[in-house]
């Protein structure tokens, strides 16, 4: 790609050949400066043992935030260090992805645009460390984008990718119910014996296939884990859920994470939500509705158990204001 900057330009005029000459008419000097085309930024490489990588991206996948959360809380609980950095020229459109903008008093305080950062965690002695990927999802240049994530892979010794991903189901607050896949047969096996439930889907695709698909080229593990989240928790912050994820990423790569703090958070939360259901009708209808559906369907039958055109309870509608 690249990017044409004129200097020295003051009119644009449209003379044919001889006029100019005519008039001895110089036509302007223009630049061409080609646009780096490197979409990952490394400030400084850090030395890690036998690390995993954790992916954590926002958009289309990340429903009640769990994907992108759980790499915010993995990097403020393991003290992780920033060392790469998306550069959003390359890999975003910014019409789709809009900068974010704090503004004060009439004055422009901060533009934030979209992008994402690489961190490092050093754990404890013998343990493997941790690489963690928190990013929203490229809008342009898949391709490009998981090549050069390939390619620092290797340069820190990275042989297992975990992609974090979330999406709302026919699913109640009370269940813990995280879907997988992965490039390997061996790890696939892995996942079913840690209760984590098989995918099967045809349809559009988040960037998290994509990175399975070029990552069983290159010799190296992916695994896409896939939170099931409640249609009526929309806007508040499933602590639970993110509890029962970090401990099964914890037991996958190997090192230890306490999420006592998650497990008091969700405690409160849970008991709001109940005292919410036990004196609301319509949200009592709503969850003995999806214990239904539990009951008797399959996976497929539920996912079509919810059409487009019916009603989603949303606790917030049901929120105290006070």
């Amino acid at each position: 790609m690249y990017r044409w900057l004129q200097t020295e330009c003051h009119s644009i005029l449209s003379f044919e050949p001889q006029v100019s000459s005519i008039l001895d008419f110089k036509w302007p000097q223009c630049k061409i400066a080609r646009m780096s085309d490197i979409g990952i930024h490394i400030t400084e490489l850090p030395e890690l043992n036998n690390p995993i990588l954790i992916a954590g991206f926002d958009g289309w996948g990340n429903a009640l935030n769990v994907s992108k959360g759980m790499a915010t809380y993995l990097i403020g609980k393991l003290n992780a260090r920033k060392f790469a950095r998306l550069d959003p020229d390359v890999f975003y459109r910014f019409d789709e992805s809009r900068p974010q903008v704090n503004i004060e008093d009439g004055n422009l305080k901060s533009l934030s645009p979209p992008g994402g950062f690489f961190f490092g965690v050093k754990t404890d002695e013998g343990v493997g460390d941790l690489v963690i990927l928190r990013a929203d999802e490229p809008n342009l240049r898949w391709f490009q984008f998981v090549d050069e994530l390939f390619v620092l892979c290797n340069k820190l010794g990275v042989e297992t990718l975990i992609i974090l991903g979330s999406m709302y189901d026919n699913v109640l607050h009370t269940d813990r119910i995280i879907s997988g896949l992965s490039s390997n047969e061996t790890i696939s096996q892995q996942l079913k014996e840690k209760n984590i439930s098989t995918v099967s889907y045809q349809g559009p695709s988040a960037i998290h296939s994509l990175i399975i698909s070029e990552g069983s080229k290159r010799g190296i593990t992916c695994i896409s884990l896939w939170s099931h989240c409640p249609y009526y928790l929309q806007g508040t912050t499933h602590y639970g859920l993110l509890s029962h994820l970090g401990a099964l990423l914890a037991d996958l790569g190997g090192f230890q994470l306490d999420t006592d703090d998650l497990n008091e958070s969700w405690q409160e939360l849970n008991e709001q939500i109940q005292k919410l259901i036990d004196t609301n009708p319509e949200l009592q209808s709503a969850i003995q509705e999806l214990r239904k559906q539990k009951v008797k369907g399959s996976w497929a039958n539920m996912q079509e158990s919810l059409k487009k055109d019916d009603k989603v309870i949303n606790l917030k509608d049901f929120w105290d204001p006070q």
